[in-house]
């Protein structure tokens, strides 16, 4: 018997008894349209995350802050030592260290490190534009070399004495502008509370409006200028030393350093006590949140596959006992019994084939039309945001797993059938 002769009886065989195949290959389905589902959303958010970080720039930044500090403050449950000298912030229930000059003229002597400056952050009370209400917003520095996806306009310009603004796609409208090309040059008023309390307004101009992306859920971008001139309200009256602290240090660093040089920058930097991260790793933490949640998702798909594995044993099983006379009969006319168990091995083989095939499809599917939906709802604002992608080789890489699973599942009923003796199988009633 060849090898096409094989695979056309094997698909014939395993129809014989078309409900019990129809409920295997069923549980075969689901595994495989989960896998594909959670494996394409997995695919079009990093592909979106890689776009983003391929078009992000200022590879050369570090964001520095105290060990003991991370991006979402010190856990409150943890007592920490304080260190005479040091600085705390407590915003919102949220405790963090503040770095000071000290900090500042290690961090910069750092060898490998070429520039570092303290990352001013502001509090402003709201923004308005000529002719309506004011809104709260959150101010964010621009940092030179990062690259933003505009709507109009352009990026701020840290070089220079005008205050600049970046606004984010939701504010031009209720500022009173009729779209963002006819915010771009207006001037806002941005107002913040002075330490007495005192409501002070300083004017903005309005440069460019970006596109709602991961970089934009910062929040409103400012020009170091106008940066500056709001720290200064802010902090006004105060003591030269408590002007002169800030959570974190944006340095910037030698770009001829390559990956084991910049691990050993940061490593360097940790042991002076801060914790240092580039923007690359920033975004990549949000995509490891993702990969977390896929993996989840995938362990559950598995356990859909195991439980079809069991399945496929089952139905093979059930299938050498029915046909052990025709087994004896094949192996009474010169078929081998590495071609006994190549038959059977075959028929769990296509059991995943099409199990795997029928849920992949119907995951493409199901991902695109939801693709569909969430592209005119939801992520309408996230330009160049795709929530599924399904790269074909990942389909191939599915299919292939999900027929080895079946093919392992088979291989004990496929021995059992090869093992039986031609003249005790006739003989069996």
């Amino acid at each position: 018997m060849k090898l096409i002769d094989i695979l056309q009886t094997a698909n014939s065989n395993m129809f014989r008894s078309r409900l019990r195949t129809f409920l295997t290959i069923i549980a075969i389905f689901i595994g495989a349209f989960t896998l594909t589902l959670t494996n394409g959303i997995g695919a079009g958010v990093a592909s979106y995350i890689d776009e983003q970080l391929g078009n992000i720039g200022a590879k050369d930044m570090l964001i520095i802050q105290p060990k003991n500090s991370n991006p979402f403050g010190e856990s409150t449950s943890t007592p920490q030592k304080y260190e005479e000298g040091q600085s705390v912030t407590n915003t919102g229930g949220i405790s963090m260290t503040l770095l000071n000059q000290n900090d500042l003229d290690k961090i910069r002597s750092t060898p490998g490190i070429v520039s570092a400056d303290f990352d001013i952050s502001v509090a402003p009370n709201y923004i308005s534009g000529p002719n309506s209400d004011k809104f709260k917003f959150t101010a964010s520095s621009y940092y030179d070399g990062v690259n933003i996806s505009l709507k109009a306009g352009s990026i701020p310009n840290n070089h220079t004495d005008e205050k600049q603004i970046l606004l984010t796609s939701d504010f031009p409208t209720v500022l009173g502008f009729e779209s963002p090309e006819k915010a771009i040059g207006q001037n806002v008023s941005v107002g913040i509370k002075t330490p007495t309390g005192e409501q002070k307004v300083v004017y903005a101009k309005v440069v460019g409006v970006q596109e709602k992306t991961l970089m934009s859920m910062g929040g409103l971008q400012l020009n170091s200028p106008l940066i500056s001139e709001l720290h200064t309200l802010q902090t006004e009256g105060l003591p030269a030393d408590a002007t002169n602290k800030q959570p974190i240090i944006t340095a910037r660093f030698d770009q001829s350093l390559n990956d084991k040089q910049l691990e050993q920058l940061k490593k360097t930097l940790n042991e002076k006590g801060y914790n240092a991260i580039t923007i690359e790793d920033q975004i990549g933490i949000i995509k490891q949140v993702i990969d977390a949640v896929i993996a989840v998702l995938n362990f559950f798909a598995g356990i859909a596959l195991l439980a079809a594995s069991f399945g496929i044993v089952n139905t093979l099983l059930m299938a050498v006992q029915e046909r052990t006379k025709e087994i004896g009969l094949m192996k009474a006319m010169g078929m081998s019994s590495r071609k006994v168990f190549l038959l059977f091995s075959t028929e769990a083989m296509l059991l995943g084939f099409w199990g795997s095939l029928i849920g992949s499809l119907a995951g493409v599917t199901v991902g695109l039309v939801a693709n569909k939906v969430a592209t005119d709802t939801f992520l309408k604002d996230l330009v160049g945001f795709e929530l599924t992608s399904f790269p074909l080789l990942s389909i191939f890489v599915i299919m292939f797993i999900i027929m080895m699973i079946a093919f392992l599942a088979g291989t004990l009923p496929a021995r059992r059938a090869s093992k039986k003796d031609p003249i005790e199988a006739l003989r069996y009633e």
